[in-house]
């Protein structure tokens, strides 16, 4: 039989092992070999380490000779006690934690005790004196199934006395006439102490077992529920109604957001500490009453550990509570597993929505803007050649009338440009464009580019550097061609005029490097890869004409070759875009010899 203070030693112990990164089980078992060989089976253990016991009685097996009959493959290690440790059962002069004794249910057991003995009295001359013990030995069970151990001991000691004084010849006296009746009082005492114990031992089992099935239940219950919750304050109600249910306490979820800042979640009832939240959340660790860290506080706050991250933390309001045991904290940790569980899936399926809805407002813009540059590109077009027509017509048309037209035409170039622009990117993200990929000089690619940009360079000096053995390129011509165009209409736009404009290339192992450099005003600050988003632009209120289409077009094209495109600002000044392109392995240019 164990003293509550043992089972307070050995919770602080499993509490240890807790703390120390151990993994601890409480195994109900009738006995211990068999909650052994049996756990290590079912965790595919093959070394056992148990203490070597400082008693042993000549007529019992010792633990490791009961494993070794049940399970003879599994290795068990002795560890020797300290000379210096006290004896099991001492309990130090400073231990004040011990189980209550209830002197009522003592009373009440010899009470039924009495009560059984007069109601055997008339009976006696009747019946037998071996019927008579059987109604004790009733007594007894119902004493240890209403009581427990302690009092039905006490009952069993009580009962034979009262059956050796008021039924045992000769009658109301402790001495016994036949030697015979010696045998019934210590059979009767031993059979009552039997029963009493394996009576009370099956009833504390019973309510544990009656425990543990409530408290599975209510976990059932709370899993249930929170696979059926999709917002974070449904989350916060569930947990708040099982805590209050099964601990009595008041609680709160406090969930991480996107800057990893703990926000409390509506419908908290309990009075949080935020240092100790905002502790238990940097480190991933308990905190609080009951733990090592900050145990002043009034909260117990327990991290919420998900599978990637940690979404946030649970805060427990123990002031008003006995301190939780371990048995109940693994409860509590089994709960706060399952929130965070909760609170991933829900995370996700926001991400997931808001992801679905992009890519569906990303298809219907495309489908949009392909439509609209389909519808406006017939119309642009008769206005740049009515525009075209109207210059060449006769009589010649005035000053004033030329120069209308050509505001008129520049106008219908850069529409054109624009709808083009529109049409294109509405095209590559489509994937409906089909790369016409050769094996492609770079220089003539560039060359196509500057002619193509000839009427918006002006005098602008655009010095092109290409190292010889520069390799050929698996490209699609037309579209590297389209990139360079719409990088130089970016510097046009943001440089001044006179200023030059670069482009270098160099090969580094499977890549070819092409720099293309301004002097201009640089990239914004920390909006380097932004601009190459659709419709983003250096400057919100700038006055440059444009859409914000160039940049992200190149994007497009560069990765449909599977190269890549990035932005920064030189330290001299202005910009500079790199792309990377692959090398490849172009075709041999050996002739092939034909037989005679």
């Amino acid at each position: 039989m164990t003293s509550e203070y043992q089972k307070d030693q050995i919770l602080n112990v499993l509490k240890l092992a807790n703390e120390l990164g151990g993994v601890t089980a409480t195994v109900p078992a009738a006995r211990v070999a068999t909650a052994l060989v049996c756990y290590a089976r079912e965790h595919n253990l093959s070394r056992l380490v148990i203490g070597r016991s400082s008693r042993h009685w000549p007529w019992r097996s010792t633990l490791s000779d009961a494993i070794e009959a049940e399970a003879d493959d599994l290795d068990v290690l002795h560890i020797a006690l300290p000379l210096s440790t006290p004896r099991r059962h001492s309990r130090p002069a400073n231990a004040t934690h011990c189980a209550p004794v209830i002197w009522s249910d003592y009373a009440a057991s010899t009470g039924i005790c009495v009560l059984t003995a007069m109601a055997s009295t008339p009976l006696l001359g009747v019946i037998s004196l071996t019927n008579i013990v059987m109604l004790f030995l009733l007594a007894v069970v119902g004493v240890a199934l209403r009581y427990g151990r302690g009092p039905a001991i006490l009952a069993s000691f009580v009962g034979v006395g009262l059956f050796d004084f008021f039924f045992v010849p000769p009658r109301f006296s402790f001495a016994v006439s036949d030697v015979q009746y010696l045998m019934t009082f210590l059979v009767m005492l031993a059979v009552a102490l039997v029963i009493g114990q394996l009576t009370a031992g099956l009833k504390a089992q019973a309510e544990s077992a009656t425990e543990r099935e409530r408290r599975v239940r209510g976990l059932y219950e709370m899993s249930r529920d929170l696979s059926a919750a999709l917002m974070m304050e449904q989350v916060g109600e569930i947990a708040d109604r099982f805590l209050r249910s099964e601990f009595a306490v008041d609680s709160a979820l406090l969930v991480a957001d996107d800057n990893d800042q703990l926000q409390v979640m509506p419908g908290a009832r309990a009075q949080v500490d935020m240092g100790v939240a905002q502790w238990a959340f940097q480190r991933g660790e308990a905190a609080g009453r009951g733990t090592d860290t900050l145990p002043a506080s009034s909260c117990l706050v327990l991290p919420l550990k998900a599978t990637m991250r940690l979404r946030g933390v649970l805060a427990l309001d123990l002031s008003a509570s006995l301190p939780i045991s371990l048995e109940r904290r693994r409860i509590l940790d089994t709960c706060a597993s399952l929130l965070a569980i909760s609170i991933e899936r829900i995370h996700y399926i926001d991400v997931a929505q808001k992801s679905t809805v992009q890519v569906e407002s990303e298809r219907l813009r495309n489908s949009l803007l392909s439509a609209i540059s389909h519808d406006l590109r017939t119309p642009i077009a008769s206005v740049v050649g009515l525009a075209e027509t109207i210059r060449m017509t006769k009589p010649a048309p005035s000053a004033q009338q030329q120069e209308l037209l050509d505001s008129i035409f520049q106008a219908a170039l850069r529409m054109k440009s624009l709808v083009n622009n529109l049409l294109d990117m509405a095209r590559l993200e489509s994937g409906a464009v089909h790369l016409n990929r050769q094996w492609q000089p770079l220089e003539e690619v560039i060359g196509s580019a500057l002619e193509a940009c000839s009427s918006i360079l002006d005098e602008r000096h655009v010095q092109v550097h290409l190292p010889a053995d520069l390799p050929l390129l698996h490209i699609d011509a037309v579209l590297m061609e389209r990139v360079f165009v719409n990088l130089l209409e970016n510097a046009c736009k943001y440089t001044l005029p006179m200023t030059p404009v670069s482009i270098t290339a160099e090969v580094a192992a499977d890549k070819v490097i092409i720099c293309v450099d301004d002097q201009g005003p640089g990239l914004p600050l920390g909006r380097e890869e932004t601009i190459f988003e659709k419709f983003e632009r250096g400057s919100k209120e700038s006055a440059t004409a444009g859409v914000g289409l160039g940049l992200a077009i190149c994007r497009a094209i560069l990765h449909a070759h599977q190269g890549t495109i990035r932005g920064l600002s030189r330290e001299q000044g202005g910009a500079r875009f790199i792309l990377i392109l692959p090398v490849g392995v172009p075709p041999s240019s050996t002739p092939i010899e034909m037989e005679a």
